[in-house]
C-alpha cells in the first residue's frame, strides 16, 4: 500500500506532507510502486500512528474482567475501529484467581491472530491499592502487597503483565515489595493516599509510573503536594493522564503537561463497558454504574467510575477543548506509551520495520476519523 498526500507525523513529532509505504503489513522506506498495489490519496488528512491505550477497561457493553472470547473479541474490534490499534487494557480489583483466569486468556487471545486491536500487555490496577483511595474499585477484594501474587499474575499472562500498581500507604514494607519486584515488570503507584515523602520513598526504591495522574490520590497542594509533587520531582517517572473532559480540569491536565514536560505524560482513557453503549445502568465488578451523557457513575455512591470515551475521543478533547498541540498529543497516545511498556520496536511510529498501523484524521477542525489501516489494510 502507498498513502498518497498526507501531512504525516514523522519520528521527529512533527507533521510533513510526503507518502507512506507499507509492505508485508509494516511500514518500509521509499519504494518503487509494485504492479496492482493500492495507492490510497489521504488529501486533506492527517495521518498518525495507530493509538495505544495502556489504561482502558472494556466497551461496547464488554470488560475485560468478564474474562470471555467474546468480551476480548468486541473490545479489541471496538478499539481498532477507533484508531486506537494496541491494547494494554487494566484489570480492576478482583479475587485473585479471577484476575488469574483473565490473564491466562488474554494471553491466549494475543497470540489467536484476532481481527481487531493487538493485546499487547495489561496494566493491573489493583488489587494492591489504598481502601481511602479505592475509587469505583471494590473494596473486598483489596489485598496487601504480595510477590507470590505478582509471580502467579506474571505466569498466567505468559510475560503479558507489563504494570502493577500499589498503595504506599497501605503497604508499611513498600519499599522492599518495589525493591523485590521491579525487574519483572513496571511498578506503578495507583489508588493511594501516600504522600510526597512516601510517593518519593517509593520512587526511589524503583517505582517509575503513577496511574490516572490527580485521580484516586491526594490534590496538589502548596503544603501538601503529595503524588502529584512527587512525581513531578521525580524525573524518570510517566503518568497516566484522562482527559475526558470529566475527570480532569482543561488547566490542571494543562498544568500537567508543564510540571512533568509532554515527555513524560501518557493519554488514556481509562473507559468502562459503558464506552459505545447507551444512556443507562451496568454491571461492574459486582457493583452496578449509570452511564448519562459523558459521564459514569457507580449507581450507589454517585462517585465519578471510569469514562466512557476512547482513547481517540480523548486526544481530540486533549487538543480541541484544552489547548493541547497536535503534535504532543499523538506522542502522549502513540509513541510514549508504546516505549512505556517496552513495545515501541513493534509500534508508537511510522517507522521502517514497524507494524503498519496508521490512522488518518480529516484537517477539518474536527480531526474526524477518515480510515484505519491495520497491517496495511484499510478497516472497514
Amino acid at each position: 500500500m502507498i498513502v498518497r498526500n498526507a501531512f504525516v507525523y514523522t519520528a521527529d513529532q512533527v507533521f510533513e506532507k510526503r507518502e507512506i509505504y507499507i509492505r508485508e503489513g509494516k511500514f518500509t522506506e521509499r519504494a518503487e510502486r509494485e504492479e496492482g498495489e493500492e495507492v490510497l490519496d489521504a488529501e486533506g488528512c492527517f495521518a498518525i500512528p495507530g493509538l495505544l491505550d495502556i489504561h482502558f477497561h472494556g466497551a461496547m457493553g464488554y470488560d475485560i474482567c468478564d474474562a470471555s472470547w467474546e468480551a476480548y473479541e468486541r473490545i479489541a474490534e471496538y478499539e481498532a475501529a477507533n484508531g486506537i490499534t494496541a491494547i494494554c487494557p487494566a484489570t480492576m480489583t478482583l479475587p485473585v484467581p479471577e484476575l488469574e483466569n483473565v490473564l491466562k486468556l488474554g494471553a491466549e487471545f494475543s497470540k489467536s491472530g484476532q481481527r481487531g486491536a493487538d493485546l499487547v500487555g495489561f496494566n493491573m490496577e489493583g488489587p494492591f491499592i489504598s481502601h481511602a483511595r479505592k475509587g469505583a474499585q471494590n473494596e473486598k477484594y483489596i489485598i496487601p502487597c504480595s510477590s507470590e501474587a505478582v509471580d502467579r499474575f506474571l505466569r498466567a499472562s505468559e510475560g503479558l503483565l507489563r504494570i502493577i500498581g500499589l498503595a504506599p500507604d497501605e503497604n508499611p514494607d513498600f519499599e522492599s515489595f518495589i525493591r523485590e519486584n521491579r525487574g519483572k515488570l513496571i511498578l506503578s503507584l495507583a489508588h493511594t493516599d501516600a504522600g510526597y515523602e512516601e510517593a518519593r520513598r517509593a520512587f526511589l526504591a524503583g517505582a517509575s509510573h503513577v496511574v490516572h495522574l490527580y485521580n484516586a490520590m491526594r490534590g496538589l497542594h502548596h503544603r501538601d503536594p503529595g503524588l502529584v509533587g512527587a512525581a513531578a520531582d521525580s524525573p524518570g517517572v510517566n503518568a497516566e493522564l484522562i482527559c475526558d473532559g470529566i475527570h480532569v480540569h482543561p488547566a490542571a491536565v494543562r498544568a500537567a503537561f508543564r510540571l512533568l514536560g509532554k515527555e513524560r505524560i501518557l493519554l488514556i482513557s481509562d473507559s468502562l463497558r459503558t464506552a459505545g453503549m447507551p444512556d443507562g445502568e451496568y454491571p461492574f465488578t459486582g457493583q452496578a454504574v449509570v452511564k448519562k451523557g459523558s459521564r459514569c457513575t457507580l449507581k450507589e455512591s454517585g462517585n465519578l467510575a471510569g469514562s466512557v470515551s476512547n482513547l481517540m475521543d480523548c486526544l481530540r478533547c486533549a487538543v480541541l477543548q484544552m489547548g493541547i498541540p497536535l503534535e504532543d498529543a499523538v506522542a502522549c497516545a502513540s509513541i510514549q506509551p508504546a516505549r512505556a511498556i517496552h513495545v515501541e520496536d513493534r509500534y508508537g511510529s511510522i517507522e521502517d520495520g514497524k507494524r503498519g498501523n496508521l490512522v488518518l484524521l480529516r484537517r477539518d477542525g474536527k480531526l474526524s476519523l477518515e480510515k484505519v489501516i491495520k497491517d496495511g489494510e484499510v478497516l472497514g
